[in-house]
């Protein structure tokens, strides 16, 4: 497509926008309630899609793509009504008489990125916020997940029949057009590299960005922790699709007291699990490409492999692997993973553990398996994050009334719920001043009383 045509595009989404179509309060409603009917009764087609595109079980792609987009759609069709009214703030003494509010407005046309290990939920979670905030969006997916882009596709043009969202499909050279392009807001979810140019496009135009991006998320097993549960949902939060998930466990942090027992709960956990090939080759995500499969046999090169490592080029799957020991300074320990591979690193004082989360930049999340306060109490006061659970993996990311967003390196701002529709709106503040009183102090000619009033005012 050429740039000409995007440009048309754009400005088309633009116009409506102008029109006020998107603003009012039944608008809003009106079209989450046809979003959440056609995803609803798409499920089938969608599950079908994912399951050609990264070979997510009905189940996985429920649970981690449909079910959280219909969830969010339900929470904020509930709330949108409270989120659009005026909230009023108290009058400061400068300003009585009078009263003060604080209006949210839609910003305008937003553009928004979605990747491709969670090519609905990271489309349509975002757009959700975009819409209940009253504004109108250019939507941008993966190549890399051709039949999920078809069936969002077909949803899209079913529910927006006005031309208030436009939906692109392609690979690097429609990015790149479109961040030629001027957005009144752009919502990104990716690579950091990308982010990067993703933001250098937005500050030619100062266009405000949410950036979701990622990094090494470092898992934390100290000896207090309840070793069986805490490999049981290790496990579960790496082998979500099988480890392509931007706030997966990267690496491990165990104390070298239970180092042991604790790999040996993951293996017979993983045995558990994919107890026949038919269930693993049904259930088990695989990897997107073959750059991504290539890049991840690579890391394992030269790495003591303790557990799995086998390798399906056909079918582009690669078993849940523990690697003992890497080196800080290794590749695998250098770059975010993305895949099912998980280094296993003991300590023996937790001091150790610090030092090596603090080598690397901040990580968008953070998991403590702990059953002390102590510990507890430091590693959430002293290590950065964007956000994490203590005691389990990546189901900090499934709630409505908190916000999920990184910090430093793995990104800025944040969604989910209302942070959703905050995120997508402008708060503009409004005084209204009062006609029936009007203080003197400020207006000319100012004198030495004004100016002793003024300082006692103003302390």
């Amino acid at each position: 497509m050429k740039s000409i045509e995007i440009e048309e595009k754009i400005e088309a989404v633009r116009d409506v926008f102008n029109s006020g179509l998107t603003k009012s309060y039944d608008y809003r409603v009106e079209t989450l309630d046809k979003l959440y009917a056609s995803i609803d009764s798409n499920t089938e087609k969608i599950n079908n899609a994912l399951k050609s595109d990264l070979n997510k079980s009905d189940f996985e792609g429920y649970m981690t793509e449909v079910g959280l987009v219909l969830s969010e759609l339900s929470f904020t069709r509930k709330h949108l009504k409270s989120w659009m009214s005026k909230d009023r703030k108290r009058v400061g003494l400068t300003q009585m008489p009078g009263s003060v509010y604080e209006m949210p407005e839609p910003y305008g046309v937003a553009l928004i990125m979605a990747p491709w290990n969670y090519p609905f939920q990271l489309l349509f979670v975002p757009l959700i916020g975009a819409i209940a905030a009253g504004n109108c969006a250019i939507l941008k997916t993966s190549k890399d997940t051709p039949e999920t882009s078809k069936i969002m596709k077909e949803i899209i043009e079913e529910v927006f029949a006005n031309g208030e969202v436009v939906f692109f499909e392609g690979g690097r050279e429609i990015n790149t057009i479109l961040l030629e392009k001027t957005y009144d807001y752009i919502f990104f979810t990716g690579s950091e590299k990308v982010g990067r140019i993703v933001m250098e496009a937005a500050s030619k135009n100062l266009t405000p960005v949410t950036l979701e991006l990622g990094g090494k998320s470092p898992c934390i097993v100290d000896n207090s922790a309840n070793i069986k549960k805490t490999a049981k949902r290790i496990v579960f939060g790496k082998l979500i699709n099988s480890g392509q998930t931007c706030i997966a466990p990267d690496y491990v942090l165990v104390d070298e007291i239970v180092k042991k027992q604790l790999i040996e709960e993951m293996e017979k956990e993983i045995r558990r699990i994919y107890h026949s090939e038919d269930y693993y080759s049904n259930n088990h995500a695989k990897i997107i490409n073959c750059s991504q499969y290539e890049r991840l046999i690579s890391f394992m090169e030269d790495e003591d492999i303790i557990f799995g490592g086998n390798c399906n080029d056909k079918s582009m799957q690669i078993d849940f692997t523990l690697i003992d020991e890497p080196d800080n300074n290794s590749i695998i320990m250098g770059e975010e993973i993305f895949g099912p591979l998980l280094p296993i690193i003991s300590y023996k004082d937790i001091d150790d553990a610090v030092k090596i989360i603090k080598s690397k930049p901040k990580p968008l999340a953070l998991y403590l398996f702990s059953n002390s306060d102590d510990t507890i109490g430091r590693i959430l006061g002293e290590i950065s994050f964007g956000g994490g659970c203590v005691n389990d993996t990546v189901t900090h990311f499934t709630g409505h009334h908190t916000g999920f967003g990184g910090v430093g390196n793995s990104g800025m701002g944040r969604y989910h719920g209302k942070n959703s529709f905050d995120t997508f709106s402008h708060k503009k503040t409004i005084f209204v001043k009062s006609e029936i009183a009007d203080l003197d102090i400020r207006y000319h000619p100012y004198t030495n009383r004004k100016l002793k009033l003024i300082k006692k005012i103003l302390k």
